[in-house]
């Protein structure tokens, strides 16, 4: 069920936008975020090193995209020390509810619906998830 947009008004959806980080990253920026991640808290000039190595960047490349998700709010660079805002497990629990939110109109059983009719799960998993869905209603 789809709601009509009235002008000027903005949907609850835009406003909860506006509240959260941008949680959506290209691979290339989810490599850089996963090397900050992984060393944490680390030094600027460090990091550009690392990623001179790892990404082949040079020095201004390394900042200009640290200051780019500095500005999403995944992370802070204060007096040149690197460190994160969310975790990397909160980052990836808000991109599967975002794609949840967006893909499924919020329903997670009709995300599981379509995952399962594609990949058969293992006995293992199913014990998992009725584990994870017990426990959450406790």
């Amino acid at each position: 069920m789809r709601k009509l947009k009235l002008e000027g008004r903005k949907t609850e959806k835009e406003i909860k936008a506006e509240k959260e980080p941008e949680m959506k990253l290209g691979v290339v920026e989810s490599r850089f975020a996963d090397i900050i991640w992984s060393h944490e808290p680390i030094a600027s000039g460090e990091l550009a090193k690392l990623c001179e190595e790892k990404l082949t960047w040079k020095r201004t490349t390394t900042y200009n995209v640290l200051r780019k998700l500095c500005d999403k709010g995944i992370f802070q660079n204060q007096n040149g020390s690197v460190s994160a805002l969310i975790s990397r497990q909160e980052f990836y629990a808000a991109q599967g509810e975002a794609i949840v939110e967006e893909a499924f109109d919020g329903s997670l059983p009709a995300f599981i619906a379509a995952f399962t009719k594609r990949k058969a799960l293992t006995a293992e998993e199913i014990a998992e998830i009725r584990q994870m869905i017990d426990s959450a209603g406790e």
